[in-house]
């Protein structure tokens, strides 16, 4: 069995990244999936007193209209959705921790699929939080690739192959 490289900080951060996402997705599907039977223009109202906000402004009043179109079925797809896209996340996380060439792979797919989707968002609409996460993905992209042999050899044992016989 050959011995790994150590591992670098590039790949720490980009494990820390992918583990932090995919928890962030998950725990944001499990909590649309907990509002499916609530009355969210209620709470919605509820929350906007507790912080001592006016409930009578317009724009809370549209948010509130907004809500009330809100169907549980919509919530469960959205839920649904957020769910499905952590996974992606979290078995990168696993995958990149135990320096599966595979995982390697799955994280420069994956960052350069959105690539593409954040450019145009961003030039149709300038978002400074949208300008970073395409910054991290084209770092994730570059360095991935650029270190790909180096961070997830092959596992092939080294020397002449030989094959046994049978007797």
């Amino acid at each position: 069995m050959t011995e790994l490289p150590p591992r670098t900080a590039g790949l720490y951060g980009i494990i820390f990244y992918k583990l932090i996402k995919g928890i962030l997705f998950l725990a944001l599907g499990l909590g649309i999936y907990t509002l499916t039977d609530n009355n969210l223009p209620e709470d919605f109202r509820n929350i906007v007193q507790q912080l001592h906000m006016d409930p009578e402004n317009e724009w809370f009043q549209e948010l509130e209209q907004q809500l009330a179109k809100v169907t549980p079925g919509q919530l469960i797809k959205l839920a649904s959705g957020s769910l499905l896209y952590s996974l992606p996340s979290l078995i990168e996380t696993v995958g990149l921790f135990y320096r599966w060439s595979w995982a390697g792979w799955m994280a420069i797919v994956e960052s350069s699929f959105f690539i593409p989707i954040e450019i145009y968002e961003l030039g149709h609409h300038f978002n400074v939080v949208l300008l970073v996460l395409t910054i991290i993905n084209v770092a994730i992209v570059w360095y991935l690739y650029r270190n790909r042999e180096r961070l997830f050899p092959h596992h092939r044992p080294q020397g002449k192959v030989t094959a046994t016989r049978a007797a």
